[in-house]
């Protein structure tokens, strides 16, 4: 969704910094979307790992720390993507980021904090994790460590700086299965250990530190810091949301729907998974949405393509969904079973539906990526809250068990945050690059 493909004739594309085109050549995108793809292959490989590791109930518990750490990863997104944004303005100006970039990165350490402070309360502990206090502990340091991460791959894909901000997700994703090893082999592994060696990949930030803080001059004036500070609790509040119904639908489920059955649950959570695969088709173009929007949207002719790629990409991404379920409905029981065990049985119906909810979200969270760029962090929370509160709603007071709410919540709520969120970015006014704040 990003533009059309590069041919070698449409300098546009091709050329970083043309006006009206991307900003981003196919081979940046390539090279993004085989980071992406590999740092994911590499948390499979922690998924499938764990699921083979450790019985159902103790599975069940590290899937709600897992959700929990990557839904607080998922919720500091909106930090990578406006720094993203900073860094596209100024490098289309040819100057640095100042102290907006500074407080959007404060803004979100305090977030953070506070949200991972709330696991450690004994009540909310004890009904997420039982008797594995520590994990919370865990998920508050792992998720301050990762702020600074989506500031830093923020601030260096903004700058079109893709190798390192490729080699960054590639060196976060791999730390964890291979500490992980280290601990089986040293025969150390256990539910609490194996969580700290995922929370260790969060401080992979630490080896490209440097060349993102040369982008920044906290000196330079920019926005008034409540402006700034209530933009970003916006789009966090956007984000926390989307991580409930992403890598913290777990933890919701848990939360919202306590009591379930522990098997059905490791199977049900088995089989989320797997079918979050489909997220990976639209991870790369996710991660160059924000600066790609901008830089189109510097040009009547830039706007026109986008306004044509999204319409094309939307329409094409639904029926992309309506694909994935069916396989999921028809081959999805055989893939549980093949990646994670024989022990995790789950219906047809169950991976169908968690495929469809998949693309969908993915949906959603391109378009929000152009409501970012477009400066509309109101609008990205409304399409947000229509998802997660759909989705909690049908879990609290739909009909059926315990399994098949959550899966119905995964289906209702996406498939409305598509329509509204596509209808709210139809109905914005997209920015021109120099009227946007830095």
């Amino acid at each position: 969704m990003t533009g059309e493909p590069v041919t070698g004739t449409e300098p546009t594309v091709a050329e970083p910094d043309a006006p009206g085109g991307t900003g981003v050549g196919g081979r940046s995108v390539g090279r993004v979307t085989l980071a992406i793809l590999a740092g994911s292959a590499l948390g499979y490989a922690v998924v499938i790992l764990t699921g083979r590791l450790l019985d159902k109930p103790d599975y069940v518990v590290f899937m709600t720390f897992w959700g929990l750490l990557f839904g607080l990863g998922s919720a500091l997104s909106p930090l990578e993507q406006e720094l993203s944004r900073q860094s596209a303005v100024a490098k289309t100006h040819g100057g640095k980021l100042g102290s907006n970039a500074v407080t959007a990165l404060v803004v979100g350490l305090v977030a953070v904090g506070v949200a991972g402070a709330v696991t450690l309360v004994p009540g909310v502990n004890t009904r997420l994790f039982g008797d594995d206090y520590w994990l919370g502990a865990v998920v508050l340091v792992g998720g301050l460590a990762f702020a600074v991460q989506f500031a830093v791959r923020g601030l260096l894909v903004g700058d079109n700086q893709v190798d390192p901000y490729a080699g960054l997700i590639i060196v976060e994703a791999a730390v964890r299965p291979v500490v992980m090893v280290a601990l089986v082999v040293a025969a150390l592994h256990s539910t609490l250990t194996l969580a700290v060696a995922a929370g260790v990949g969060s401080f992979a930030w630490l080896l490209f530190g440097r060349r993102a803080g040369a982008r920044v001059d906290r000196h330079l004036p920019g926005d008034p810091s409540g402006a700034v500070v209530r933009r970003m609790l916006m789009l966090f509040s956007s984000a926390a949301l989307t991580a409930s119904v992403v890598t913290g639908y777990p933890a919701m489920v848990g939360l919202l729907a306590p009591g379930g059955d522990p098997d059905r649950l490791g199977s049900l959570y088995a089989a989320l998974a797997v079918a979050r695969i489909p997220l990976l088709l639209f991870a790369a173009v996710q991660a160059l949405a924000v600066p790609v929007v901008v830089r189109m949207s510097s040009t009547p002719e830039g706007l026109r393509r986008l306004r044509k790629v999204l319409a094309v990409g939307t329409l094409g991404a639904v029926g992309l969904a309506g694909l994935g379920a069916v396989v999921g409905l028809l081959i999805g029981p055989w893939a549980v079973r093949f990646m994670l065990g024989a022990k995790y049985d789950v219906a047809g119906w169950v991976v169908a539906g968690l495929v469809w909810s998949s693309v969908l979200i993915a949906v959603v969270q391109l378009l929000a990526a152009v409501l970012v760029a477009r400066v509309r962090p109101g609008a990205v929370l409304l399409a947000w809250a229509v998802v997660s509160v759909t989705s909690a709603v049908v879990l609290v007071v739909g009909p059926g068990d315990h399994v098949a709410r959550a899966v119905l919540g995964l289906v209702v709520g996406p498939t409305l945050g598509v329509l509204v969120a596509a209808v709210l970015v139809a109905r914005s006014e997209p920015s021109v690059v120099e009227r946007m704040p830095a």
